[in-house]
């Protein structure tokens, strides 16, 4: 009898401790995870903000959708133009004689493929719809026109969901990370980059994510 009181008090010592090395050391694998897989995915969220600045710069507005985006990016040109300041002289009716009047003279240079100057030899922009690590999602892409001020400002968003990439992880810990304010964090339950609301194609993602490192 009395041994089976000190197994069972063995037994119930070691489900505490477990549970109290996991309170601890649970929270820090999951930052650690979760930054893994948050560079993963801002690394492809910047390369889509890229491709969409190059759409708007030669197109005048952003991709609504990624084949039209991937498309572009495969096969447009950039213009590659050169410009300098000019003068010449023009007669003034008003004054009655020749006055210098300046300009700016344009030069077409060539063309340039997009791919070339934002991938080089890389296709990885073939596939930046697809959410790093979570198969079978992709990166919801949104584009319109909104009026600021009367001007009729051209945007996009382009955003995953935090529960998507963080699926498999403690559901306390992820609405935990769901509900974060903070500078050093992703805000919010998304990953964004742009806005349909503001003229802005930032990132809701900390300065950390622009100096990591993707393999």
């Amino acid at each position: 009898m009395k041994t089976g009181i000190q197994i069972l008090l063995w037994l119930v010592c070691g489900v505490l401790a477990y549970l109290i090395y996991n309170s601890i050391t649970g929270p820090i694998r999951f930052q650690e995870v979760k930054e893994e897989r948050f560079a993963k995915v801002i690394s492809v969220m910047k390369d889509i903000k890229l491709s969409q600045e190059a759409h708007k710069s030669v197109r005048g507005q952003y991709a609504g959708t990624f084949k039209t985006l991937i498309d572009f990016v495969d096969k447009a040109e950039y213009t590659i133009t050169t410009q300098k300041d000019s003068s010449f002289m023009r007669f003034n009716k008003a004054f009655g004689i020749d006055m210098p009047v300046d300009t700016v003279i344009i030069d077409t240079l060539g063309t340039r493929a997009v791919r070339d100057s934002l991938f080089k030899k890389d296709d990885r922009f073939k596939n930046m719809m697809n959410v790093p690590g979570v198969p079978g999602k992709t990166f919801e892409m949104k584009a319109a026109i909104i009026d600021k001020g009367g001007y009729k400002a051209p945007v996009y968003e382009v955003k995953v969901a935090k529960s998507d990439i963080l699926a498999d992880q403690p559901k306390d810990l992820l609405s935990r990370e769901n509900a974060q304010v903070s500078v050093e964090e992703v805000n919010g339950p998304f990953i964004t980059v742009g806005s349909l609301d503001q003229v802005s194609t930032s990132g809701n993602w900390p300065a950390i994510y622009d100096r990591k490192s993707v393999q």
